[in-house]
């Protein structure tokens, strides 16, 4: 597995300082990244509950209800999910041939993660933070 530059900063990042929302953030990042950060947001947003918004947070793309969900971001060579540490344990199997590291799903920018698994791990996520805000 690659190591990865712990200092490696998003794309956008890079090219126009702190981006002030997605769409900011989206247009410095490069194809093919962009498009498959826009599939990304489509799959984020259809499984999220409405109320939730999109944020920039830690100067990456995030969705946030009653405090962050799940973070997205592009890379210099590849993007990533930032779903949790827990949440990528539990998907560890359906995640194999994916590098992940404790809280990140890395893959090549032009070779997105599957919709349905993008689905999947907010989805768990979303009632991973639910469940910690019960009484």
């Amino acid at each position: 597995m690659k190591k990865l530059n712990s200092g490696n900063r998003s794309s956008a990042a890079k090219a126009n300082g702190a981006p002030k929302n997605f769409d900011e953030y989206l247009a410095g990042v490069p194809e093919p990244a962009r498009s498959t950060l826009n599939k990304m947001r489509a799959a984020i947003r259809s499984v999220v509950p409405p109320e939730a918004t999109e944020t920039i947070s830690y100067g990456m793309p995030a969705f946030k209800h009653k405090g962050v969900l799940v973070w997205f971001a592009a890379f210099s060579d590849h993007c990533s999910l930032f779903p949790t540490a827990s949440v990528i344990q539990a998907f560890k199997n359906e995640l194999k041939g994916f590098h992940t590291s404790k809280g990140t799903i890395h893959f090549p920018t032009d070779k997105p993660l599957p919709t349905a698994l993008v689905k999947k791990l907010v989805k768990a996520r979303v009632a991973q933070h639910e469940s910690k805000k019960q009484p």
